[in-house]
């Protein structure tokens, strides 16, 4: 081995502590890079796969009617590769075990299995035969959540007659890769379940012998969507369509895109966050390093090594570090993966999900890393490699004594004489004392960001789901229907407020931009379903125009009082310029809002509605569940408190275990930076200290000087921390910003507290840790330098 090199391992093991720390930093940000990136790809890869094997359409459109031979004429539009058409009919579900009705979703398949677009896969049963009345196939997601299998049966209402469904096969499907129901936003798999039946049983129940009221399509490769569609729009409309779409506004596909959107996000600002302070610990500890060893340096090149040589030694060092925190991160972040892969087949339904990881993401990890740490360290690098030989074997000159600010005022006689030996230390390296507070602000601002989700989370949920949404139960019907069924709705048992809404399907365009939305119609006085701004206050509905959502006036470029044109996507499909009369805020998709009369006049109708919110006396609550499974026109029921205990079960424990492994992250890079700092500190005055020693002073006085700069310098950081926290949940906020949720940057107190204390925690753990090397100061080398 040579000389240089055996250098290198006794400088890693003298500063095994500190080297430790840095290595568990720069392995917390390559676990994260790994763990989100990783599964991100097997996600991505597995995505890709199964809509190629099980041919996933590309376009898809809904209509009240129209006969077989319209499929001929919707094949010819340019650019449609295949088309498929089915029906499709929602139903009210009486679930054997369920008080409350569950929702059904029928789609047609052919009487004989072959191939077709959006095809199953059969995970348990067989497929529907021919000729067998009932015969059903039933989504795994609601099979498992009531122990569904082969030869169980459910009871639906199709078309106002009530029929057995017997289950011949549990099976998965593209379409449903995240199985939820159009106008919700957490998964419920117990109430929303999705069944596949013959076209020959299931057409003659709906009316629908020789004729289909969805198609879907794919594209040959180059096609334009946007023609397509508009070409598919102008077919379908005289049978009452209801407006063509993309697979980008597909409900699963756009879900599952954009968790990838924020895997993505996740495995690169989380992990740079880490490797920024763990480039700066390293800087300190490199500094350090080069200024303790100048008299080596110069011997070094006394001796003939060349400045490259010993440039390059100084970087073996940090690449060490480097390689050490990758390998162990990695390791982790595989295992963190796996658990996370794990976590995501609950609510993400693929025929097979494995997690694979992929050498990119490792090559990036290592890349990334050694770059901050190369980056970090340069400075220290290039003082050793310039250092002259003459020079560096002078010991560095002592600081110049100075009277500190509260001396020079006349506030001397106020401090203790260690207590002024401390504020001078910090006078004399202004320098030093900012970067040890920046360090440890920032091991103050990653624990707020590791921990704020959960802040965010339940604001959102009190905002959206409390203050805004104060409904308990949502009736949809099977089509708009008149005013009247509002008053049979409202005597239903234990109704105790009701109110209508009516939902319509529009596309908004503002010059080149659009977007596919829908638009509730409100009462302006509602109470049940209101309307709020970012403070929590109320926003009114005007007579006319349209209030939408933040978000999506900013997707389109319009400011309130900014006109933009509405078209309809039912009906008569009229299109009207309407003007934007208010801005809301929400937090979950992107809402449109106006007086239901106005929506009504612009649909050129009568006071029609979609459905209505209710409030419900618990104590009648299972009279009311069982006449709602008994109303043929009801096509849909959506029990809040339900949906929200289904997203506790789900979308929420994911969250929380990402956060639980953010905050341990977090842990691990605060104790590292405040335990360096300490470190540092003692390296830079152990030959002061241990003068100190020398003339008198007790070993709990020199205690005092050290431990004393660590604590002022400690409480000076945690306000800074607690501010850079925020600026950094901010922008993690923003990050994870999507058209289908957006996380406010809600930091509670309790979270500021916990990152205070976390902080001052580790820096008492360090300061007990340093203690103990105060008690092996070396007097005997003092009393011999020569100064």
């Amino acid at each position: 081995m040579k000389a240089l090199d055996r250098k290198l391992f006794r400088d890693l093991w003298g500063m095994r502590g500190q080297i430790l720390a840095i290595v568990l930093v720069i392995a917390c940000a390559a676990a994260m890079s790994v763990m989100s990136l990783s599964t991100q790809q097997s996600l991505g890869q597995t995505q890709t796969t199964y809509y190629e094997r099980y041919r996933f359409a590309d376009v898809f459109a809904l209509l009240k009617r129209a006969p077989n031979t319209l499929a001929e004429r919707v094949a010819e539009i340019p650019g449609v590769a295949r088309v498929q058409t089915r029906i499709v009919a929602s139903v009210t579900l009486d679930v054997r075990g369920l008080k409350e009705p569950a929702v059904g979703r029928l789609i047609s398949v052919p009487d004989r299995r072959t191939a077709i677009l959006n095809d199953v896969h059969l995970r348990a049963g067989r497929y529907v035969e021919p000729g067998r009345a009932g015969e059903v196939l039933v989504s795994e997601a609601f099979a498992q959540a009531h122990g569904f299998g082969p030869g169980d049966a459910v009871t639906a209402v199709l078309n106002g007659k009530r029929q057995e469904l017997r289950i011949v096969g549990v099976v998965l499907s593209p379409e449903y890769v995240y199985q939820l129901k159009e106008g919700d936003f957490f998964p419920d798999d117990k109430r929303f379940g999705v069944f596949w039946m013959a076209y020959s049983e299931l057409a003659p129940a709906f009316d629908m012998l020789g004729a289909f009221n969805s198609v879907t399509l794919t594209l040959m490769p180059g096609a334009s969507e946007a023609e397509v569609i508009e070409r598919l729009d102008r077919l379908t409309a005289p049978y009452g369509g209801f407006g063509a779409y993309g697979r980008y506004d597909q409900t699963s596909h756009r879900f599952l895109s954009d968790e990838l959107q924020q895997l993505r996000r996740t495995g690169t600002i989380m992990p740079g966050i880490f490797l920024a302070v763990a480039a700066f610990l390293l800087n300190v500890v490199m500094s350090r390093l080069v200024a303790t060893q100048r008299e080596q340096i110069a011997a070094l090149k006394a001796f003939g090594y060349s400045k490259w040589e010993v440039g390059g030694h100084y970087l073996k060092f940090v690449m060490l570090v480097v390689v050490a925190g990758v390998l162990s991160g990695t390791a982790f972040g595989a295992w963190l993966g796996r658990g996370l892969t794990e976590l995501y087949t609950r609510f993400y339904r693929f025929p097979l999900l494995h997690f694979s990881l992929d050498p990119g993401v490792l090559l990036l990890t290592f890349v990334v890393s050694a770059g901050a740490a190369v980056l970090g360290t340069a400075g220290a690098v290039r003082a050793a490699v310039a250092l002259p030989p003459a020079q560096a074997m002078r010991p560095e000159p002592p600081a110049t004594f100075r009277p500190t600010l509260i001396e020079r005022i006349g506030l001397k006689g106020l401090l203790s004489q260690p207590a002024r030996m401390i504020l001078r230390q910090l006078e004399r390296k202004p320098v030093n004392a900012l970067l040890s507070v920046l360090g440890m602000a920032m091991a103050v601002s990653i624990l707020i960001v590791g921990n704020f989700s959960t802040d965010a989370l339940d604001f959102m949920m009190e905002f959206q789901f409390s203050a805004s949404q104060r409904q308990d139960m949502t009736v949809a019907f099977v089509e708009p229907t008149s005013a009247s069924s509002l008053y049979e709705i409202a005597h239903l048992p234990g109704v105790v407020t009701c109110e209508p809404f009516r939902s319509v399907g529009v596309r908004l365009r503002a010059g080149h931009l659009t977007r596919r939305v829908g638009v509730m119609g409100l009462e302006p006085d509602a109470r049940l379903y209101r309307l709020l701004d970012a403070d929590g206050r109320p926003v009114s509905l005007p007579p006319d125009g349209l209030v939408m959502s933040e978000k999506l006036a900013r997707l389109l470029g319009l400011r309130v009082g900014q006109e933009l044109t509405v078209e309809v996507l039912e009906g008569e499909r009229p299109v009207r310029r309407v003007t934007l009369a208010g801005l809301m805020t929400d937090y979950t998709g992107m809402g449109c809002y106006m007086d239901i009369r106005a929506l009504n006049r612009l649909m050129r109708e009568g006071a029609a509605l979609s459905g209505a919110f209710l409030a419900v006396d618990g104590r009648h609550a299972d009279e009311l569940y069982r006449q709602l499974k008994e109303t043929p026109r009801v096509g849909g029921v959506t029990v809040k408190r339900a949906a929200l205990r289904s997203f506790q079960d789900t979308i929420a424990e994911n969250l929380n275990t990402i956060r639980f492994f953010n905050v341990l992250f977090a842990c691990v890079i605060a104790f590292g930076v405040v335990y360096n700092s300490a470190r540092v500190s003692l390296s830079e005055r152990s030959r002061e200290l241990a003068t100190l020693r020398v003339i008198g002073f007790t070993r709990a006085e020199i205690s005092f000087i050290l431990l004393g700069e660590l604590g002022v310098l400690t409480l000076a950081a945690i306000p800074v921390g607690l501010l850079m926290g925020y600026g950094l949940a901010r922008l993690v906020s923003w990050s994870l910003d999507t058209d289908l949720y957006r996380i406010p940057p809600i930091v509670d107190a309790s979270t500021y507290a916990f990152a205070a204390t976390v902080v001052l925690m580790a820096a008492l753990a360090s300061g007990l840790i340093v203690r103990r090397k105060l008690d092996h100061l070396d007097l005997v080398s003092v009393l011999k330098m020569k100064e």
